[in-house]
């Protein structure tokens, strides 16, 4: 049966986008005026115009550009609509899931998607097309970061986080779809944060990136997490003339980011420390020494390190550096090697006879570290398959499914790691929502009476998939199929 928009969240993950198309697209010719679109717009009661030349799709107007690009800028509304158009919008294919639209709008901050069937222009979805659904909170949300001007505000902003987790799990929303939204709310408030730095600082003397590493870099975050940042500045930087305005952005983001709940660090893997905050060519110095000296300080830096994505800047200065590490990854034994060994050391809690072994001691006794003793495992083993193959996916489940596609893992067990990492992740998440509604911090400590025989049965089910996955990465090793 085919659901409808009108159903809870778990519509937007299944249903396609076609099916929110509520009309046909309004378009208009390039050459058409800024009066021109604002009388479509009225006489056709929508919020946007499509511009279209030759049956290609060239760009969008919004009633939002015609507020502040046309009528409060005092612009001649003779002018043509391209003056304030958005060219080359970011647009959805026909038959995507709709939730793929959601995401695009959190993730940009946008209200209005073009659907595509291939080339040609098929309608127009906004966010006012998903208000029924609880996860459309998360457009507003972010819309609603990208208006504050205060670290103050943004933390009642970021407040709303874990309740929205929450409403993900009511929803019976995905794991993997739960993370790729509350990530998108996180890139969402670092971004506001340097741009409010930068109006208190003036702007960047050399381009920068700020980059996400750890699980926001993977897009995999939950409602409880700490931060892990760095920055890539251009070659041209100096730190004579530089540094002091660098230290002082990076600082004022990763104290907001505190003040908002992503705390700090504990291993100090922030742009806020020197030693993260450095140029390219420092950079590829720094993978150079990991990868050819790769002693346990190297392997713990490059877990984080290797999951980067680029949140806010100038992207270029990432893609270049990732094409010189994988290059540098892609058949290298010796640093695979460590790699493997240092995959193969965080082990899922099974025991003997398939039994669940619970931690003995310590404050969590009694309980499983789902993240620890569950996830990190299969992240590791994904991290691994990546670089193998010398790869630039950083999501997890992205990198299971490379490693299906002529990779050393089969088809059907990197589906069983995927699945195994969904079934771990959702208990996660709901574990942790529970934690929420009863007024506690979220953490990652599972008691297995928590759950229902059938769950704790499937959790058995999960570990031993990964302890055989990673008897056979280390077999894999041993033969050469790296």
């Amino acid at each position: 049966m085919t659901t409808t928009s009108s159903e809870p969240v778990l519509g937007l993950m299944a249903t396609p986008v076609h099916t929110l198309i509520r009309r046909e697209p309004v378009c208009l010719p390039p050459q058409a005026s800024i009066r021109e679109a604002a009388q479509a717009m009225c006489e056709q009661n929508v919020s946007s115009i499509l511009i279209v030349e030759q049956g290609l799709l060239f760009g969008l107007v919004t009633d939002r550009d015609l507020r502040d690009r046309a009528v409060a800028a005092g612009m001649d509304t003779q002018r043509p609509i391209l003056d304030i158009a958005t060219l080359a919008p970011f647009s959805v294919g026909l038959h995507s899931p709709a939730f793929e639209a959601l995401l695009l709008m959190a993730r940009h901050n946008i209200h209005h998607v073009p659907v595509l069937d291939e080339q040609r222009i098929v309608g127009m979805i906004t966010a006012t097309d998903l208000t029924e659904q609880h996860s459309a909170s998360a457009v507003y949300l972010v819309g609603e970061i990208h208006r504050q001007h205060s670290v103050k505000s943004l933390q009642q902003a970021s407040a709303r986080v874990p309740r929205l987790q929450q409403s993900l799990v009511e929803a019976d929303a995905s794991a993997l779809s739960t993370g790729q939204i509350v990530t998108a709310i996180t890139d969402a408030i670092t971004i506001r944060l340097l741009h409010l730095a930068e109006a208190q600082l003036g702007p960047a003397p050399v381009d920068f990136v700020w980059i996400a590493a750890g699980s926001q870099g993977r897009q995999e975050q939950t409602a409880r997490t700490d931060q892990d940042n760095c920055m890539v500045l251009d070659d041209a930087y100096d730190a004579t003339r530089h540094g002091s305005y660098f230290k002082a952005l990076a600082r004022f983001v990763c104290d907001g980011l505190n003040d908002c709940g992503y705390v700090h660090c504990p291993g100090e893997m922030m742009a806020c420390n020197d030693t993260w905050r450095i140029p390219v060519r420092d950079w590829i110095e720094l993978f150079a020494h990991w990868t050819s000296e790769p002693d346990p300080t190297a392997l713990m830096l490059t877990c984080v390190f290797f999951d980067m994505r680029a949140v806010h800047g100038n992207t270029a200065l990432l893609d270049g550096l990732r094409a010189n590490v994988l290059e540098r990854t892609r058949g290298n034994t010796i640093f695979l090697a460590h790699m493997v060994s240092n995959a193969l050391s965080r082990q899922p809690a099974l025991g003997l006879f398939r039994r669940l072994a619970p931690l003995r001691s310590g404050e969590h006794k009694g309980t499983i570290d789902l993240k620890l003793n569950g996830i990190a495992p299969i992240v590791d083993l994904a991290r691994v398959h990546a670089l193998a193959q010398g790869h630039a996916a950083v999501n997890t489940h992205e990198r299971l499914l490379v490693a299906s596609e002529g990779g050393p893992v089969g088809e059907q067990s990197a589906r069983d790691l995927r699945e195994a990492l969904e079934f771990l992740a959702s208990l996660r998440i709901r574990h942790q929502a529970r934690q929420i509604a009863q007024g506690l911090p979220p953490d990652n400590f599972l008691d297995p009476q928590e759950i229902s025989n059938f769950e704790r049965t499937q959790l058995k089910d999960a570990f031993s998939v990964v302890q055989t996955l990673q008897t056979l990465l280390g077999q894999q090793f041993e033969v050469g199929r790296f």
